[in-house]
């Protein structure tokens, strides 16, 4: 892994008081790079703070911010103004599974905000910053879901989709500014998103869930090499299935069945 204070001094990190956004911290931490640590739970935040500059000498700064609220990046902006920001991580999300019609409207258009509307946002404000001075690094979180068209996580899948979209034409169009773009793309993954998700229960459908570390040590490792990486041998395969075996409609009609299977609540049965 390259030395990521190369980047800058600083790196932000939305999402960052707990599951990958808390590991992407740490091991920014590790290596060296002071953290600005954004979410809206202040508690874990300056504990996470207090806790990181302990162990590895860095500058730990808690924003605590609610990224759905207006000017919410304009606020991070502001309050980072001053700071040597070399690396954000765009990681916060939220999530809801069921059928699209059952759910409210107004919960969707959060998923598509603080999902797609707000690492667009970052990705504007820091990559200006970036593309000027020439250095800096973007990573932004997708889905292992973002390859195919996902009932019952219809809107999430196609956010995810727009975001590694989004991630791979910017690392082609700032690669020659000297500035590193790259999109990870998790499959389950255990966290207290995935164990809260409202709408579905990952349990039903088995099989293991990853470590966020692991999430996060894998994109740190591909920082500046690749466009795009997505951690974990199965989720690689399915990947690759999704895109040379298995036709479209296929796919879709496969995570038709496997995710119905797992929702939650007296919508699921329509």
């Amino acid at each position: 892994m390259k030395d990521l204070r190369t980047y800058g001094a600083y790196a932000v990190v939305t999402g960052a008081s707990s599951g990958i956004g808390e590991q992407f911290a740490r091991q920014l931490a590790a290596a060296g790079v002071n953290v600005v640590l954004v979410a809206r739970r202040k508690d874990r935040l300056e504990a996470l703070a207090a806790e990181l500059s302990r162990a590895h000498g860095v500058e730990s700064k808690a924003v605590a911010l609610d990224l759905l609220a207006d000017g919410a990046v304009q606020d991070l902006a502001r309050q980072t103004s001053d700071l040597d920001i070399g690396i954000v991580v765009a990681n916060a999300g939220i999530f809801h599974a069921g059928p699209f019609v059952a759910n409210e409207l107004s919960d969707e258009l959060d998923v598509l905000a603080l999902d797609g509307a707000l690492p667009l946002q970052l990705a504007h404000r820091f990559g200006r910053e970036f593309v000027r001075r020439g250095r800096g690094a973007l990573i932004l979180v997708s889905s292992s879901l973002a390859t195919s068209p996902v009932p019952y996580q219809a809107n999430y899948a196609a956010v995810k989709a727009y975001v590694l979209s989004l991630g791979q034409a910017l690392n082609h169009e700032w690669k020659e500014h000297g500035v590193d773009v790259l999109v990870v793309s998790p499959g389950p993954t255990q966290t207290e998103g995935l164990d809260n998700a409202i709408g579905i229960d990952f349990r039903k459908l088995g099989g293991r869930k990853m470590d966020p570390a692991r999430v996060a040590s894998t994109a740190l490792a591909n920082l500046g090499r690749r466009a795009h990486v997505i951690p974990g041998l199965s989720n690689n395969l399915a990947d690759l299935a999704g895109k040379y075996l298995l036709p479209r409609s296929a796919s879709v009609r496969l995570y038709g069945r496997i995710i119905k299977q797992a929702l939650t609540g007296s919508e699921t049965a329509a």
